[in-house]
């Protein structure tokens, strides 16, 4: 067996970094990473900025993942905890040296930088604005047939008095006291094993601008907030065989936002269900009733109105008797294909058979009709032993099993639960 082989089922002696991802201790390298993803984007100061905890909280995920993302320092955490790790204890470096490594810190403990605001104080750049999401509703008679469609929106775009400035004339912006113009303040970040670092939040003041105007200096038109409302008039084409939750995407038409080129405005279509078809990729499915004579004899007639209006006319092969739930397809006759709306999937065709009403059967011969018809089933033969005489009752398929479901128990879970975690690899 070689190394890479060799598996521990041993306890980590300290799981608050696996905690703080949310993840078992036997979680993978993929679970680490996607759940790292996904609380990063739940907790980054960007999505948060009116959250003065989002910076702690954003660096706290990062700093676990840094360490169970490096099998080197994860098998070190899972044996030693976080003093066991390189100038984690032992009088060396303390642990806001050790993240500091992670995050380029120093002093007197790990700072981290964000992007505070168009003047990125301590940040990064954005390539763009953030993109509006809108959903939009859809038929399958809209994805079918395509369709454009023009509505009304509102978005920000840039003051055109103050081009944006937000100041009056001339005026010029003066530096944020509460944050001496760096667009941040200080403030503190818990570590996983309990100590304080330092960190940065948003300055409250300036928005993390850097900088504020005079109440006397600013626009008149935007108030100083460089941005206001313009209504604008939007079209989208919803093209032949789109699918549910595919995007339209409008390129550069989302709110603008100073120094920055404006985010998209995306819908994501949400189609609903149909009441007579339903959709797989290009095909298409849909049930259709025939009575028990067509089902005997055949048929020729429409049998559907389909998605465009038109009528589809069937006629069945001679001699062919159909039974129930019986399926045929007609090719050619589903969705168009996406970006190829001359081609079309198939459609699926399921039969099923009306029965003759009571009415019908008052109204004729029985004498004749059963004839006519295949002769009835006799008993059984040989017959059992016992016979008992049932109740004919009619009742409702659903009905079927509901006084199993408190009592059911299912052991394989029983026994999985009870069972030894599973080991991960080191």
């Amino acid at each position: 067996m070689s190394v890479t082989e060799l598996k521990s089922c041993a306890v980590p002696v300290e799981t608050e970094l696996y905690q703080l991802l949310g993840v078992s201790v036997t979680a993978t390298d993929d679970e680490i990473k996607k759940a790292y993803r996904r609380k990063a984007k739940e907790h980054h100061p960007d999505k948060n900025i009116n959250d003065p905890e989002a910076g702690r909280k954003f660096q706290e995920m990062a700093a676990a993942y840094e360490i169970l993302n490096d099998p080197q320092k994860r098998a070190t955490y899972d044996a030693h905890g976080i003093d066991g790790l390189p100038g984690g204890g032992g009088g060396g470096p303390s642990m806001d040296d050790i993240f500091a490594q992670f995050f380029g810190g120093g002093g007197g403990g790990p700072t981290f930088g964000f992007d505070f605001g168009p003047d990125m104080h301590g940040g990064r750049r954005r390539g763009k604005g953030e993109d509006s999401i809108i959903p939009y509703d859809v038929t399958l008679e809209d994805l079918y047939n395509g369709k454009s469609v023009k509505m009304n929106m509102e978005k920000e775009v840039l003051c055109s008095q103050c081009k944006g400035s937000g100041a009056r004339g001339n005026a010029k912006p003066k530096p944020c006291s509460t944050c001496d113009g760096k667009g941040w303040t200080p403030t503190k970040l818990r570590l996983p094993n309990g100590a304080y670092g330092a960190s940065r939040a948003q300055c409250k003041d300036c928005k993390g601008a850097g900088e504020k105007l005079k109440e006397k200096e600013r626009c008149k038109k935007c108030k100083g907030e460089k941005l206001v409302k313009e209504k604008t008039r939007q079209e989208i084409f919803i093209e032949k065989g789109m699918s549910d939750r595919q995007r339209i995407v409008l390129a550069g038409a989302g709110d603008q936002q100073p120094g920055i080129p404006a985010g998209d405005v995306i819908f994501i279509l949400k189609a609903a269900a149909h009441e007579s078809f339903e959709r797989s990729g290009n095909d298409l499915l849909t049930h259709v009733t025939i009575t028990l004579s067509e089902a005997l004899l055949g048929f020729s007639r429409i049998i559907l109105t389909h998605l465009d209006g038109r009528g589809v006319k069937l006629s069945s092969p001679p001699g062919k008797i159909i039974k129930a739930q019986d399926s045929i397809v007609l090719r050619g006759e589903g969705m168009p294909i996406y970006k190829r709306p001359d081609e079309k999937g198939d459609l699926y065709v399921i039969f099923d058979i009306e029965m003759p009403t009571e009415e019908w059967m008052k109204s004729i011969d029985l004498k004749a009709l059963a004839a006519v018809l295949p002769p009835k089933r006799v008993d059984v033969d040989p017959q059992p032993e016992v016979v008992d005489v049932a109740k004919y009752e009619e009742s409702d398929i659903v009905d079927f099993g509901e006084d199993d479901e408190d009592g059911w128990e299912d052991e394989d879970e029983d026994d999985e639960l009870d069972s030894e975690p599973e080991c991960r690899p080191q």
